[in-house]
């Protein structure tokens, strides 16, 4: 099948906000050559990556938009533009390909349309931009609503915040020290061909230089590293575990949060973890499987806004990795550009409240609970916290004292780097040994 016809069937579904990349993409990729693969992720990704640009470049073009039932029409004149755009492919071929695509898709009534519409483009671009600039979601790639909360949030660095979003973000490794030191990964990854530098803040931490297939990194399959950003590694340090603590990791899928403490920390008493969604879990499985992890952790299937699964008795670790919007992670993710709402922000901050408000109790006087997100909204974040901590007795403010993140009044900030970690915010919270 056409490669472009196949991407168009992977983005029209999100168009119509229905899925995710990560729910779509995969199917089509099994059923794509070997050799075609790498070329239809790379359409996926860097359309939605530069999606906001493309599509007003789109509606600029037609003299109408496509009708709802034609979303794969929209789909693949993105393509197209983003072909013309960003990669290295002929334009004649980008153009020609594309314009096939509408027979696949059993549209050849668009064929005379997507080659006027490509023509034109390759003829008028510099002209075209220059109009479109103009305008802000053009300009910064993101929808209004998001640029004008970044700029409410972050009047200072809304700017790089959107700038970061758009770059393609480093394959991240945390090195399991059981196994071997960082150095000694390294150099590992050297013998190879694989060049990296450390982390500046998790001592774990490995960025490799350039993007590869992590399953065939000798070593991967037995442990030797998993993947993780170096902000997410962060929580292992800030929740200081000690010999002996019973600890929870609430919210616990995919794992790395988990599989990182259990590494870091062998002479835990108890480790449990809760994850409500059954894929979400297995995979969870899996990594504890890979890991040679599995009988170092008990997994509950339960929500964290409840309690039924509870046995009673208290922790002195809790991690909460709170659901939260992802804006962090957009360059990981550059569909939530496109499936995120402003008016999702709230309801999600107070589903975060709400699992905090029942773990609480489960936290022993003088426990350590260390709330996490991967969101760079401070609704989700700071507030949250400060929220919590009027409603519940005993909350304690851990400063956290690091050479990463901006300092804010109830937690640490970090926002997405060059060649560098993610958008994440970490607080940490004491329970005080008698109420207050």
């Amino acid at each position: 099948m056409n490669i472009r016809a196949q991407a168009a069937q992977v983005l029209a579904p999100l168009l119509g906000q229905h899925g995710s990349l990560k729910a779509h993409l995969p199917e089509a990729l099994k059923h794509c050559p070997a050799e075609d693969r790498p070329l239809l992720q790379q359409l996926c990704y860097g359309t939605l990556r530069d999606l906001f640009r493309l599509s007003a470049i789109a509606e600029l073009l037609l003299e109408r938009p496509f009708r709802e039932r034609d979303q794969d029409l929209q789909a693949l004149l993105v393509i197209g533009l983003y072909q013309l755009r960003s990669l290295r492919i002929p334009p004649h071929a980008a153009v020609s390909e594309t314009v096939e695509a509408t027979a696949e898709l059993n549209k050849g009534w668009a064929r005379k349309l997507f080659n006027a519409v490509l023509r034109r483009y390759q003829r008028e671009q510099q002209a075209l931009d220059s109009t479109l600039e103009q305008t802000e979601t053009y300009r910064w790639n993101h929808p209004q609503w998001m640029i004008d909360k970044l700029k409410h949030n972050w009047p200072e660095q809304w700017q790089a915040i959107l700038e970061q979003n758009d770059l393609q973000a480093p394959l991240t490794l945390r090195v399991n020290k059981r196994l071997l030191t960082t150095d000694k990964a390294a150099d590992r990854l050297r013998e190879q061909g694989l060049d990296s530098h450390p982390g500046a803040f998790s001592d774990a931490a490995l960025y490799l230089e350039q993007a590869v297939d992590i399953t065939r990194i000798p070593g991967f399959a037995q442990g030797y590293f998993s993947v993780q950003d170096e902000a997410a590694q962060l929580a292992c340090d800030l929740l200081a575990c000690q010999p002996g603590d019973r600890v929870l990791d609430a919210c616990a899928a995919p794992g790395g949060k988990l599989c990182h403490l259990l590494e870091a920390n062998p002479q835990l008493g108890e480790v449990v973890a809760i994850e409500m969604e059954p894929s979400r879990a297995e995979r969870i499985r899996d990594n504890l499987e890979r890991l040679k992890l599995s009988g170092e952790c008990v997994l509950h299937l339960a929500d964290a806004s409840a309690s039924s699964w509870w046995d009673g008795k208290p922790f002195d670790r809790i991690l909460v990795d709170a659901p939260c919007s992802g804006t962090g992670v957009i360059r990981r993710n550059p569909d939530i550009k496109l499936l995120r709402r402003g008016e999702d922000i709230a309801p999600l901050a107070d589903m975060q409240l709400a699992i905090l408000g029942n773990l609480w109790p489960m936290l022993k006087p003088g426990g350590r609970l260390v709330y996490a997100t991967c969101s760079v909204f401070s609704q989700e974040n700071e507030r949250v916290i400060e929220r919590f901590a009027k409603l519940h007795t005993g909350v304690q403010l851990e400063p956290i004292d690091a050479p990463w993140g901006l300092a804010r009044a109830h937690g640490r900030q970090l926002f997405p780097q060059s060649r560098g970690h993610d958008g994440f915010f970490y607080a940490v919270l004491k329970k005080a040994l008698t109420p207050e």
